[in-house]
């Protein structure tokens, strides 16, 4: 069973004529953030639209029957790999009665039980049995009519790049390459060039947040230079470095890219408006900001937001993915997914996982986010209603710059057009 998705050009949203978009460039209303009807017709237009989903890697999946859960939207489902091989996304709820069946973070099975009721699918997503279907003793049963093939779980339309999984409730889906673009695809196959992959390890956390504002967050390199003590302290980001930012033609995805010299930014002009940079500050173990150079590339970081749920982290040797799962408008989820290659040396492998620390949760610079973006919802929750501002720089000038919003305002853009406000 599929669904159709709404398309990308969406007509314009007449079930919420009292949401007004503000007229003056740069500005962001409040209620995008807060208002449960705009977060269901984001999940209708958006994450069940026509877009590609990050749901998880082939890594996770090696053999026949191995599955993981995971989420489109907040929608969730299971990614297997079916005795043929293929990858196969399907819908973690019951074709009977709705239950959300598997409960497993992972496993490997040859078929999926449904508990309440036992119906049984098969790892393509096939209803294959049905406990009493004809009853007992002539008595009860299901109707002469009752079609298996009626009652498949929903599958999603599947593509694998690199070993990344994507899936879309839309069965009309342009190529991940085409969907991308030229620039963007680039830094993706930059890290997913087809080497095979080794995890590392997954953590997951509950942000109390709009799940917009991560998407922001990593699209805002303004605050990086700012917020983060150890990013500015160790001359991971600083203004002075030279820096890029890409973005698609449609304003979804973008890619903030940073390349950080050699030694700490004691002298960089930029940090006397840095309140984040503590000269005093020192490392206990400095071999944790080392650089391996392993890939043909002139930055040490990159940063790539792919709409709508995904943030591919390339930063110094560490290797990580962030998967955006909403919970409601205040509340969203991140599954965090550190990898390397099957090729690392063990030294290598080692360094990745001590460069992890920068990151997750509780990392060096990741739990300032966390808290930044807390405070942001309980203002917009609390206080009267009012505009965002994201109006730094301009659209034209050339993105060689940190001191800027225009990858937020193009986001918004095409948020616009999909939900039609």
């Amino acid at each position: 069973m599929t669904v159709q998705a709404i398309p990308q050009n969406a007509a314009p949203n007449h079930e919420l004529p009292d949401l007004i978009w503000p007229e003056k460039s740069g500005d962001i209303p409040d209620w995008i953030y807060t208002d449960p009807r705009v977060y269901e017709l984001e999940q209708k237009r958006i994450f069940q639209g026509a877009t590609w989903n990050y749901v998880g890697l082939e890594v996770e999946i090696p053999k026949r029957g191995d599955f993981i859960r995971s989420y489109v939207g907040s929608v969730p489902v299971i990614v297997v790999r079916d005795l043929r091989e293929q990858v196969r996304v399907f819908e973690n709820r019951c074709a009977h009665r709705g239950a959300e069946f598997c409960k497993s973070y992972r496993g490997n099975s040859r078929s999926f039980v449904c508990p309440y009721h036992h119906w049984t699918y098969d790892l393509t997503g096939k209803l294959a049995g049905v406990p009493f279907r004809n009853g007992v003793d002539g008595k009860g049963g299901y109707p002469e009519d009752f079609n298996l093939s009626d009652h498949n779980l929903r599958s999603l339309n599947v593509t694998v790049l690199g070993g990344a999984i994507f899936a879309s409730f839309s069965q009309d889906m342009p190529s991940l390459e085409d969907y991308l673009g030229p620039e963007l695809f680039g830094e993706f196959t930059t890290i997913f060039s087809g080497r095979k992959l080794k995890m590392l390890g997954i953590h997951r956390n509950v942000l109390q947040g709009n799940w917009k504002l991560y998407q922001e967050n990593l699209k805002d390199p303004y605050h990086a230079t700012l917020l983060h003590t150890y990013l500015t302290t160790f001359g991971l980001f600083v203004a002075g470095n030279k820096t890029g930012i890409v973005a698609d033609k449609d304003g979804r995805h973008s890619a903030l890219l940073n390349a950080k010299p050699e030694g700490r930014p004691d002298n960089d002009a930029s940090k006397a408006e840095i309140r984040s940079f503590k000269a005093a500050m020192q490392l206990a173990d400095p071999s944790i900001l080392e650089f391996n150079k392993e890939f043909d590339s002139p930055w040490t970081s990159s940063a790539i937001t792919i709409w709508p749920n995904l943030i591919l982290i390339r930063q110094l040797n560490i290797l990580s993915l962030r998967m955006i799962v909403p919970q409601g408008p205040n509340e969203f989820m991140l599954v965090w997914t550190a990898f390397g290659y099957e090729d690392d040396s063990p030294e290598l492998e080692q360094h990745r996982l001590r460069q992890n620390n920068i990151f997750g949760p509780g990392g060096f610079l990741g739990i300032d986010d966390n808290e930044a973006l807390r405070f942001v919802q309980d203002g917009i929750k609390r206080s009267l209603p009012r505009h965002g501002v994201a109006s730094l720089g301009k659209d034209v000038e050339p993105m060689d710059t940190v001191i800027t919003d225009r990858a937020i305002r193009s986001m918004y853009k095409h948020y616009r057009e999909v939900m039609g406000l």
